[in-house]
């Protein structure tokens, strides 16, 4: 079963991102799955199964976001460990 969430915004948040209202709701969609990844909320399959994209689509549009594919603490016990 699928949810619908609806989140208040002011006109010129879309705006000042030069997003139309259907681009500024999949920008949303996406920047959330993005950051709930990165705390490791949330698997990379997941995110893309939710986005409706392939993981490997996902982990391209990470890059994109600055985000890392790697958790922080899985780098830091390879740097123990190494």
């Amino acid at each position: 079963m699928n949810r619908t969430i609806s989140i208040e915004y002011p006109e010129y948040l879309a705006n000042s991102l030069r997003l139309e209202t259907k681009d500024f709701k999949n920008e949303i969609k996406t920047s959330s799955l993005i950051k709930l990844f990165e705390l490791g909320r949330v698997s990379s399959g997941t995110a893309a199964k939710v986005l409706g994209i392939s993981r490997v689509d996902f982990l391209d549009l990470l890059a994109k976001y600055n985000v890392s594919i790697f958790y922080e603490s899985d780098l830091r016990e390879d740097v123990i460990n190494a």
